[in-house]
C-alpha cells in the first residue's frame, strides 16, 4: 500500500507552505516524499517537485488558446488530467515503491465540493496505485474572527468533506498568527469543535448586517450540526509539536500506523489508540484534546483576543 496527503484550501490558506514543511518534516522523521504538484497556477514553488503538472498542461496556455479567465482555466486543466491521468500514473508508478507523496492541488474550491474531476483523479490513482490517502483542508484561522465568514468556512468543509469520500481532516492553518487578526468571540476551543452555534447565531444577531440573514444562518448551522462531522485542529507549520500532532492524526486516519503489521482486529484496536514510537515523541504532545487548545490558545493568544 502507498500512503499520502491531498492538500487543499481556499486560496491563501497556506497549501504550497504546507507541502513545503510537511515534506521537511516527514523527512526529518525518516520518510521518503514526494510532493506532487497539481495546480497549473503554481510556478513558484518552494519544495523539490517530483511531479508537476505543468509538464502536462499550463494555466497561462489554457487561459490564451480557450478565451477562459483564471477559474475557468482550472476547471479546464483537471478535467484535462483526467482524460490524461495515464500520464499522472506513469509519473507516480515508479515513487510508488518506496514513497509518501503530498498532492499540491489549486486553490479554486469547486474543484472540491461539486466538480468531478478531481474526484475521479483520485478514485482511479487509488485504485490503480493501491493508494491510502487523506485530505488535510487547510482553512485560515482568520475566519474565526469574523462568525459570518466561520459558518462559510464551515459549510465549506462538510460540503467538501460529503463530495470527496476520503478520509479528512481539517485544520485551522497560521495558528501562530492568530493573536494578529483580532479578538474571538469565544475560546478557541469553540471553534475546534465546532459546538453549539446558537452561541455564535446569538453573537451574530448583534450584528445589523447579520440580522436580515438571521433565518438562513440559522438554518445553516443547524445543516452543519445534524451532520456533525465538521472539527478542526490547529496548525503552526514552523512548529515542530504542532506538525507531530497533526501527523499522527493524519496517519490513523490514513492506516499508515497499521502498514506492514499482520495483526488481528483486537489488535489493530490497541495499535490505533497507543502512542507510536516515532522520534518527534520526543516532543512533550498534549495529554488530551482540551489540554491540547488550551495550550494552543495560551500560547498564540493574549487574554485581550477573547471576549468575555
Amino acid at each position: 500500500m502507498v500512503f499520502g496527503q491531498i492538500v487543499i484550501g481556499p486560496p491563501g490558506s497556506g497549501k504550497t507552505t504546507y507541502c513545503n514543511g510537511m515534506s521537511q518534516f516527514l523527512s526529518l522523521i525518516g520518510r521518503k516524499v514526494a510532493v506532487v504538484n497539481l495546480d497549473p497556477a503554481n510556478d513558484a514553488l518552494p519544495y523539490e517537485c517530483a511531479v508537476n503538472i505543468e509538464e502536462l498542461i499550463k494555466l497561462e496556455v489554457v487561459m490564451a488558446e480557450c478565451s477562459l479567465g483564471p477559474n475557468g482555466g482550472l476547471l479546464h486543466c483537471m478535467e484535462y488530467l483526467e482524460k490524461n491521468i495515464d500520464w499522472l500514473e506513469a509519473k507516480l508508478k515508479p515513487l510508488s515503491k518506496d514513497h509518501y507523496f503530498l498532492f499540491d492541488f489549486p486553490g479554486q474550491v469547486e474543484l472540491f465540493f461539486n466538480h468531478d474531476s478531481t474526484k475521479k483523479v483520485l478514485t482511479k490513482l487509488t485504485k490503480s496505485l493501491n493508494l491510502r490517502l487523506t485530505a488535510v483542508q487547510l482553512i485560515d484561522s482568520v475566519l474565526c474572527t469574523d462568525p459570518g465568514n466561520y459558518v462559510s468556512a464551515l459549510l465549506l468543509s462538510l460540503s467538501t468533506m460529503l463530495h470527496m469520500e476520503l478520509p479528512h481532516i481539517n485544520v485551522l492553518s497560521k495558528i501562530d498568527l492568530i493573536g494578529n487578526y483580532g479578538k474571538l468571540a469565544f475560546g478557541l476551543d469553540f471553534y475546534t469543535d465546532v459546538q453549539d452555534l446558537s452561541y455564535l447565531q446569538n453573537y451574530l444577531n448583534q450584528d445589523p448586517r447579520s440580522v436580515k440573514y438571521r433565518k438562513l444562518t440559522g438554518e445553516l448551522c443547524s445543516v452543519v450540526e445534524d451532520y456533525g462531522l465538521v472539527s478542526f485542529t490547529t496548525l503552526d507549520i514552523q512548529d515542530k509539536e504542532s506538525v507531530g500532532e497533526l501527523v499522527k492524526l493524519i496517519d490513523k486516519s490514513n492506516g499508515y500506523i497499521f502498514a506492514g503489521i499482520d495483526a488481528s482486529v483486537v489488535e489493530y484496536s490497541k495499535i490505533s489508540v497507543r502512542q507510536t514510537d516515532w522520534e518527534y515523541n520526543r516532543y512533550p504532545l498534549a495529554l488530551n484534546i482540551l489540554n491540547h487548545f488550551a495550550a494552543v490558545q495560551e500560547k498564540y493568544m493574549k487574554d485581550e483576543d477573547t471576549e468575555d
